[in-house]
């Protein structure tokens, strides 16, 4: 027999049904807490649950003074290739997290991004992505990303530290590294972004990430894997991300290979 849902995720499931058929409209307030327990749809934590489950699925914002209201936007529209457009953080000041709140139509403020830099010893990955034996020593730039007052992501690169040390990536101000971010950073000091590889992983979240992340429970993320190169094939910062699965809309817009022609030509 198949274990019974919790009361709080049937709670939750029929508001976010009803959300997402117009029910309720953006805007919208969503009934007190107090008044469903009345109603008995279940205790004062039974329905906070539920409210906070919609609230990590993106469906409503739950704010002091003001109730649950349902939200009057989409999920952050989460650029692919063309958040590290060139032209954005080399010619301009729109570093990646600044690319995708502004392809979504919403407002930001750089200090939306929090950090801690440190030296710290490079994990298996790390040292493998950088060509390091593991152990080595590499600068981690580890930030926290937020909407307002809520968290959307964490993101942590790694580099080697002979490409950045004494530069601006290894400041722990808050924000970006300066104007156009980490990228204008490598760039100026002569390691200028040709190509990267990303690799993404749905999965449960840790408790310390749920917490972090304000996740609900049942709530998942995406982990990122990002391994930048500069022309000649050298690995200039390895990121992993951690990213509240509800909170994104992944988006990809790409020329199309083929292979055949490309060998074709060169016959």
């Amino acid at each position: 027999m198949a274990p019974k849902t919790p009361k709080w995720r049937d709670l939750a499931d029929r508001f976010g049904e009803q959300i997402r058929n117009g029910e309720y409209e953006p805007g919208q307030q969503l009934p007190q807490i107090r008044e469903l327990v009345e109603a008995g749809e279940g205790s004062k934590e039974t329905v906070h649950r539920a409210y906070k489950a919609l609230e990590a699925e993106g469906l409503v914002t739950m704010t002091r003074g003001h109730g649950t209201v349902v939200r009057p936007k989409s999920p952050l529209k989460r650029l692919g290739i063309a958040r590290y457009d060139k032209a954005k953080w080399r010619d301009g000041d729109e570093v990646a997290f600044i690319a995708d709140r502004v392809a979504s139509g919403r407002t930001y403020s750089r200090n939306e991004q929090t950090q801690n830099v440190s030296r710290v010893k490079a994990p298996a990955a790390v040292a493998e992505a950088h060509g390091l034996p593991e152990g080595a020593d590499v600068y981690a730039r580890a930030r926290l990303v937020k909407e307002g007052t809520q968290p959307t992501h964490t993101l942590t690169s790694y580099y080697r530290p002979e490409h950045v040390e004494g530069t601006r990536i290894v400041d722990p101000t808050p924000g970006p590294a300066g104007r156009g971010g980490g990228f204008r950073v490598l760039y100026d000091a002569g390691y200028e972004i040709d190509h990267m590889r990303e690799e993404l992983f749905a999965r449960v979240p840790t408790a310390e990430e749920a917490q972090l992340l304000q996740l609900s429970p049942g709530e998942w993320v995406v982990e990122l894997h990002r391994t930048t190169y500069t022309a000649d094939g050298t690995v200039v910062e390895f990121a992993v991300g951690v990213h509240a699965a509800s909170r994104f809309a992944w988006s990809y817009d790409f020329k199309v290979p083929d292979s055949a022609a490309t060998e074709g030509e060169s016959k």
